[in-house]
């Protein structure tokens, strides 16, 4: 019907539409500012002196400087000027494979694909723009979705390689899901774990309530400066729980994060400014989607943990359609949204048996 519309009643519709769209945002933003700023009135009631403590800290744990991990080492970007911090393993000149975190996360994520993978690829963790000690620029109009994939195909340019197996987690996985869509040269197989396609995504949240109180935090994230107001409170608790508390954190049959994990962590976190980059990620998603393209065309691997707090298994299935070559689904039953982490042996299995899947299937 809306294409027999003349064209000043399409327009109509157009605007209605993006009215309704925006009003939904903000409606729930405000709803979630309610929430928070609930709990926040119930931590001073219960710990005033607790509530506002905040701990600095100075020094780095020995993990994050674990040789076995691999090299700290940075580039500069010539477009954006940004220099960028990756933890790289693996020797130079082996096929590169490319690894994008998620939030609240950073390199250290990949630790158990770093030194999984070295033996027969150069491993390259990335810090995201405005992650760790990677450049944080000021404005929220810098962590657009165009900027975030140019940020990959640049790097891949200054580490020297024109294509490299790219795997992304949360966040990174939608990245990485963008990056094979616009620059599909570069992407000989793609790794995703615990996000769907990006046009699933979008189509899916708006048709499921309870996916959109999942993903609430997109929408707090709207706010300037109060999520990250929020973080900081009783020494960064909410980011601790994330990890560890039983609804959102590593099951009980999981790889449990360690006490110098976490220090990881709060570490990175805890630095003046640290978290406002990682946020402006979020602040600019509502402008950017939904896609125009969405086509998958190089083999794809997609895990998923079903316990996942925040992401529906549903959305996993329905990714298919969007992928026309090789795709493998497999969803662990027992694993939560922190997959490579929580999991590590078996997602292991899981690339090298898709990786030489995939060799094998060339050469045939």
């Amino acid at each position: 019907p809306g294409a027999a519309c003349p064209p000043p009643a399409r327009r109509v519709m157009v605007a209605a539409r993006a009215l309704l769209f925006w009003a939904l945002v903000y409606s729930y933003c405000g709803v979630c500012a309610c929430i928070a700023g609930l709990r926040l009135l119930w931590s001073i009631g219960r710990r005033p002196g607790e509530t506002f403590r905040w701990v600095v800290r100075e020094n780095p744990p020995a993990c994050l400087n674990d040789p076995s991990l691999g090299t700290h080492c940075y580039v500069r970007i010539k477009d954006s000027g940004l220099r960028f911090h990756y933890v790289a393993a693996g020797e130079r000149g082996k096929p590169l494979m490319l690894l994008l975190h998620g939030f609240p996360e950073f390199w250290y994520s990949w630790r158990h694909q770093l030194r999984e993978f070295k033996s027969e690829y150069r491993v390259v963790a990335l810090d995201l723009r405005g992650y760790g000690e990677t450049d944080a620029p000021p404005h929220k109009e810098n962590y657009k979705l165009d900027c975030l994939i140019a940020d990959i195909k640049d790097i891949l340019e200054s580490l020297g390689y024109n294509k490299c197996v790219l795997i992304g987690h949360d966040w990174g996985g939608m990245i990485a899901w963008l990056v094979a869509i616009c620059y599909p040269e570069m992407v000989t197989k793609l790794i995703v774990v615990n996000f769907p396609h990006p046009s699933v995504f979008t189509e899916y949240i708006l048709r499921h309530p309870s996916q959109l109180i999942k993903s609430g935090y997109y929408f707090f994230f709207q706010m300037p400066w109060f999520p990250e107001f929020m973080f900081t409170l009783n020494d960064f608790k909410v980011l601790k729980s994330l990890f560890t508390s039983q609804a959102t954190g590593i099951g009980r049959k999981g790889c449990r994060l360690t006490a110098e994990d976490i220090e990881a962590y709060l570490y990175v976190f805890s630095q003046p400014g640290a978290l406002t980059g990682p946020i402006n990620h979020y602040r600019t998603l509502f402008s950017c989607l939904p896609l125009q393209n969405h086509e998958i065309i190089m083999p794809t691997l997609l895990l998923w943990g079903e316990r996942d707090a925040f992401m529906e298994v549903e959305m996993a299935e329905i990714t298919r359609i969007y992928v026309k070559n090789h795709f493998r689904l497999t969803i662990l039953s027992e694993a939560s949204h922190w997959l490579q982490q929580d999991q590590p042996d078996i997602v292991n299995k899981l690339i090298w048996t898709f990786l030489k899947e995939e060799t094998k299937r060339k050469r045939e």
